[in-house]
């Protein structure tokens, strides 16, 4: 086959994946372990890692985009700074991916990590996960999208247009512009600089993070992955990977404007196992998700660490599957897991992104205290309003 400037695209995605695979695996990185440490322990040890990625991600864009090496286009995949604001596709969405994430013992970018280190349990979760993801893309009912009928028709009215407010897109400085007619540009630079210089402080005022190698590192190898994503494909390789495609005979699939995200390749990964012999049908996304894991893979052998797990009762599947549904479903409703959201998407500090990394967060908390309060006994609703309680969201009983 000839090496067209498609395959180097695909080449350079896949094995940067494989380096964000190993180092998730070797540094423990994970957004649910973060937030279960968090909430459960107090130890913000890990959040501090997804922190910094986000961080370094913001800065690398801040950097690319002011030195004029990427152009970031209404079109990118997702449409993170698309003009109309989906708030409650972004709430609803996110918070059903928290809840299934820790249902089902992990985000997306952990589920491979943990199924290239021997984990079964975790196949369980990609193939739910995956067949849920395709059904929200590629489904239909009755010829009309799956999507659309089953979530689109009620949360499209609620949808705001700020296009039609003279907002150009969500993106936090557009947003400022247009409501104050300052210029959008200089306030993009502005907020991303002070919301990077925020997070590096919180990240580093914490000595143990300081004294962490492993989170550290982490949280500098996923940053630095997103930035590379949006410079292959925002960049001069993007435009000529654009023109490739525009000419092609067979039109690859996905040639946009994108970074790592990874619920949607998971329905896209469907898609193509349906459609083997298409090979346009593979795409930035199949090779991300493939990249992390045989790169965990790789690690979890070299450094002897690969195990074989499975599910310890039936509750526990049943749990986990469960999970997959609500990760597969609401990670496409939100446009994105919290890495395709929570890091790539704030990283062009577009405001669905950070609501859908508040509402991830969120999900996952609320689920953990549910659990929590569940072992004591206390029934569903019991456990419901004693975690609200503790989230200060509820006052508690007199």
């Amino acid at each position: 086959m000839e090496f067209t400037i498609h395959n180097q695209v695909l080449g350079l995605v896949f094995l940067i994946a494989v380096v964000m695979g190993a180092v998730a695996n070797k540094t423990n990185f994970c957004t649910m372990g973060a937030v279960s440490d968090w909430v459960n322990m107090g130890d913000t040890g890990r959040l501090r890692a997804w922190l910094f990625a986000i961080a370094v991600a913001m800065l690398g864009v801040l950097l690319l985009e002011g030195s004029g090496k990427l152009a970031l286009p209404s079109d990118t995949f997702p449409p993170y700074r698309t003009a109309t604001f989906a708030w409650l596709r972004y709430a609803l969405g996110g918070v059903m991916f928290g809840i299934g994430m820790t249902l089902g013992s992990g985000c997306g970018n952990k589920t491979f990590v943990r199924l290239g280190g021997g984990n079964l349990k975790s196949l369980v979760v990609l193939a739910i996960a995956s067949v849920a993801a395709y059904y929200m893309l590629w489904g239909d009912i009755k010829g009309a999208g799956f999507f659309d009928v089953v979530f689109n028709s009620w949360i499209a009215p609620t949808n705001i247009d700020l296009g039609a407010h003279g907002i150009a897109s969500q993106e936090l400085g557009a947003i400022v512009a247009g409501l104050t007619g300052a210029d959008a540009a200089s306030l993009h630079y502005v907020i991303g600089g002070i919301l990077v210089l925020g997070l590096l402080f919180f990240v580093f005022k914490s000595s143990d993070f300081r004294t962490s190698f492993d989170n550290i590192l982490g949280g500098l190898v996923i940053g630095l992955a997103v930035i590379a994503g949006w410079y292959i494909t925002g960049g001069t390789m993007g435009a000529a990977w654009k023109d490739y495609a525009e000419m092609a005979t067979d039109i690859p699939s996905r040639v946009n404007v994108q970074s790592y995200t990874f619920i949607s390749p998971m329905g896209d990964s469907v898609r193509y196992l349906l459609n083997p012999t298409n090979l346009t049908l593979v795409n930035f996304g199949i090779m991300a998700v493939f990249g992390v894991m045989v790169g965990s893979l790789l690690y979890s052998l070299i450094a002897r660490k690969f195990r074989f797990e499975w599910f310890a009762s039936g509750k526990d599947f049943t749990a986990h599957a469960f999970g997959a549904v609500l990760m597969g479903t609401g990670g496409v409703l939100s446009m994105g897991c919290t890495i395709g959201q929570g890091v790539t998407g704030v990283s062009t500090l577009a405001l669905g992104s950070f609501l859908t990394f508040a509402s991830i967060v969120f999900g996952s908390a609320l689920t953990m205290k549910v659990q929590y309060y569940l072992m004591d006994e206390q029934g569903f609703f019991g456990a419901l309003r004693s975690s609200l309680a503790d989230l200060r969201l509820m006052p508690r009983k007199a």
